[in-house]
């Protein structure tokens, strides 16, 4: 899987002022410095920096460059007026979404120093270094009427807000391309009779761009036939490094969870996969059921290693999860579990996987007596996610198409049950109440993935890239 994002830079002018306005052009280049050194910062993010596209010449040459990077993104930075003859061949070459960044140097014109010069031709040069929302209406005109793509950051240089926005940017742009470039693999089938999780994948291909990968639980049960007992006992290693192993957790059930576990790295590794779904049931006592019912360790180690796996085969939950973990905020399996009406508090969770590195403490390893609702016993995960900002996400397929369901709220400390789950607290802005009526009318599934921190102004960019909705809860 590739997975260094190419965001697109250009900065843009006019080519008749610099040599009416001494100065001019160096200045507007040291502003375009700033940004692109700021948007550079990621080591898995490429800036691939056209330069000063000042006239119609230039714009065929930086969309060629750009076309031929394959960026994700392009960032077009309005540093003075520019004419749109000179942006609209950029973007047609360059052939992904642009982003207009309307920054001036600073929150205001300095109007007393620039009427002080006593010089309308210098008065004129450092007006037009600020001279940024001239060209906005004439470019968002010309993209409108020619169907592409665009969106618009305004603000300027000494502004946290503006950093805030681009970066959110750059954190859509990084999800954009991995969702692009994923390989999802489907394990077994759906839970049956859970209609609400039944998706349709070829529509989440054309919205996302993900490979579907239809995966044997026979091919599965064949690459852990010739896993070894050294591969075990590395894995039972790996289990007590990662997790708290209760000491109830007796060595049968343990290897049984580490030979399943090498196995689905091997599974993922062949693959290619970076997420997954699965579910399976397998007749009573058969191999396949040993499989299923010893899973949750080792997706749970895969999830917290960037590659998510969602059970009962919730493919639209794991598109999410991924988008979070794209996001470097994790991305949690859960669904609602209960309500706290006295602290105004909504309980969510799930059996199965979760993100071992959102949990409060070391995540712990327990055995269950019974899976409710599923077949057999075995292993599980219990953790509670640690107090902090959250984001909520649902990749949601309604009547008229694809879309994303969000939230920000807070995952707070309070009582949880310990019965061998993921279980945590979360508190809304809106009230308890409100974000529940409003997150379930919008219709989703009823899982959701809980990312780390406030991720929903990158959300909604990464929606617009992809020319989905958003639905947002607040």
């Amino acid at each position: 899987m590739n997975n260094m994002t190419k965001i697109g830079f250009i900065s843009t002018g006019l080519d008749t002022y610099w040599n009416q306005f001494d100065g001019l052009l160096d200045n507007l280049t040291a502003y375009s410095k700033t940004i692109v050194e700021h948007l550079g910062r990621n080591s898995d993010v490429t800036v691939i920096d056209a330069g000063m596209v000042d006239s119609p010449q230039k714009a065929r040459q930086a969309g060629l460059l750009l076309r031929e990077s394959c960026v994700d993104l392009l960032f077009v930075y309005i540093s003075t007026y520019c004419l749109s003859s000179t942006i609209l061949p950029v973007a047609q070459e360059a052939g992904c979404p642009c982003i207009f960044l309307n920054i001036q140097p600073d929150s205001k014109i300095d109007y007393s120093a620039i009427n002080s010069l006593g010089d309308r031709g210098k008065m004129t040069g450092m007006w037009l270094e600020n001279c940024q929302a001239c060209s906005i209406p004439e470019l968002c005109c010309v993209f409108n009427r020619s169907g592409l793509k665009y969106d618009i950051v305004t603000g300027h240089l000494k502004s946290s807000r503006t950093w805030k926005e681009l970066d959110e940017w750059v954190l859509a742009a990084k999800a954009f391309h991995g969702m692009r470039h994923n390989r999802l693999g489907i394990l077994g089938h759906y839970y049956c009779g859970m209609l609400d999780v039944y998706t349709d994948i070829q529509r989440q291909s054309a919205t996302f761009g993900t490979h579907f990968e239809l995966i044997e639980m026979d091919e599965l049960a064949s690459i852990r036939r010739e896993v070894t007992h050294g591969q075990v006992e590395a894995k039972i290693a790996e289990f007590r490094s990662t997790f708290n192993v209760s000491p109830e957790c007796d060595s049968f059930e343990l290897e049984r969870a580490a030979k399943t576990s090498v196995a689905l790295d091997l599974l993922v590794e062949k693959h290619d996969l970076g997420s997954m779904a699965y579910y399976y049931e397998g007749a009573p006592g058969s191999e396949h059921e040993d499989i299923s019912t010893s899973v949750i360790a080792g997706n749970t180690i895969l999830t917290g290693k960037g590659i998510p796996v969602a059970g009962e085969c919730e493919v639209k939950n794991v598109q999410a999860m991924k988008i979070m973990s794209l996001m470097g905020a994790g991305g949690s399996f859960s669904e609602f579990y209960a309500m706290d009406f006295d602290d105004d508090v909504v309980l969510l969770g799930h059996d199965g996987p979760a993100h071992y590195m959102m949990s409060e403490d070391k995540v712990e390893l327990v055995p269950l007596p019974v899976y409710h609702g599923k077949p057999g016993k075995g292993l599980s995960i219990q953790m509670t996610v640690r107090s902090m900002d959250v984001t909520l996400l649902s990749v949601c397929e309604g009547r008229d198409g694809v879309f994303l369901l969000v939230a920000e709220g807070q995952s707070v400390p309070g009582p949880v049950l310990e019965i061998g789950n993921t279980n945590s607290r979360y508190r809304f802005p809106c009230g308890m109440r409100n974000f529940f009526e409003g997150w379930v009318k919008a219709g989703p599934s009823h899982h959701l993935a809980v990312g780390s921190g406030h991720v929903a102004g990158a959300v909604r960019k990464l929606a617009m890239l992809f020319g989905i909705q958003t639905v947002t809860v607040e």
